[in-house]
């Protein structure tokens, strides 16, 4: 064989898995809104394991019949009971669940179990498998399948932007909201540069771009924080909106809203007279935040809230949590 075809098959070789890598998928959910919807396709799976004596058997076998898929994870405790999936037709199930329900981690391992018995086994090619691993961290030689919160969505909260690189044959935006993954965030190429817009939880996260392998941070974001590598990642912090609603006080003339996000000021965060009380929204960053109302000088817990704690100076303060 000459070098020329060599090097023909070595490129073509190259190509196809190149191709073969940009084709990996998402298994087991997708997000729909505000929702997570799990998806269990019994033609993606060709094993199971047995969860008791850890014995396995082909889907396909002739005496293997589903009668329940039940979604176990970390999120659940990886009960096999409880997260029960709806039947869509003779191959696919669904369940779905609220993504505020869950809590502020930013990924959980998962997988399905048949029958409260037998685990489904992921392939090797999804984009969003783990190694599983036993309680004492010995390698089970099977994958959990990850499910992320942060997605990409065109209608997204978060838009990150790369300018140039034109040149570039692939960009992948990387960080702490999808643990670092190199793959899963493949970025859009336009004119200009590179765009991707994500819907994240309100937080703090830290990135990265990834230009055809190269580890780069976000020259358009002077936020930078060290890293363990003796680099930069950059930083970007995603806020929400909350509305507060204080209900009657018809005759107050002055209401304010006073809390931890403002150092308890007591002007400023003037709230807005309605119909049936009075109304302002605030945008806040992700977790905890305590706050009370100030009517004409009074300062009253939330009445309709009932979730209070004490702060470091004694004090009993409603709380709110942003997620």
């Amino acid at each position: 064989m000459n070098r020329t075809v060599t090097h023909i098959i070595l490129l073509l070789t190259f190509c196809f898995s190149a191709s073969l890598l940009a084709q990996k998928k998402t298994q087991g959910y997708r997000i729909e809104g505000d929702e997570v919807v799990f998806t269990f396709d019994k033609r993606e799976y060709s094993q199971v394991t047995h969860g008791l004596y850890q014995h396995r058997k082909s889907m396909n076998d002739e005496d293997f019949d589903i009668e329940m898929i039940a979604v176990a994870g970390e999120f659940n405790d990886w009960a096999e009971d409880r997260w029960i999936m709806k039947k869509i037709d003779e191959n696919r199930y669904e369940l779905r669940k609220k993504i505020a329900d869950f809590t502020d981690e930013i990924s959980w391992e998962f997988k399905f179990v048949i029958n409260e018995e037998y685990w489904a086994e992921p392939e090797s090619d999804v984009g969003n498998i783990s190694k599983a691993k036993s309680k004492y961290g010995k390698d089970l030689h099977v994958y959990n399948l990850k499910m992320y919160t942060a997605h990409i969505s065109e209608t997204g909260n978060t838009s990150f932007f790369l300018k140039g690189y034109q040149k570039a044959e692939k960009v992948i935006l990387s960080g702490s909201f999808n643990k670092w993954n190199e793959e899963l965030f493949q970025m859009k190429k336009a004119d200009d540069g590179w765009h991707l817009t994500l819907q994240l939880k309100p937080g703090v996260y830290e990135y990265k771009f990834i230009v055809d392998n190269r580890w780069i941070t976000d020259e358009a974001n002077p936020n930078k924080k060290p890293n363990e590598f003796n680099e930069f990642n950059s930083v970007i912090e995603v806020k929400a909106y909350h509305t507060f609603t204080l209900s009657g006080y018809d005759n107050a003339t002055n209401v304010l809203l006073s809390g931890s996000f403002n150092d308890w000021s007591e002007d400023g965060f003037r709230m807005a007279k309605t119909d049936n009380g009075w109304e302002l929204s605030v945008l806040l960053s992700g977790g905890k935040h305590q706050y009370k109302f100030i009517v004409d000088g009074e300062w009253i817990l939330d009445p309709e809230n009932p979730v209070k704690e004490y702060d470091e100076k004694g004090h009993v303060n409603s709380v709110c949590m942003i997620r």
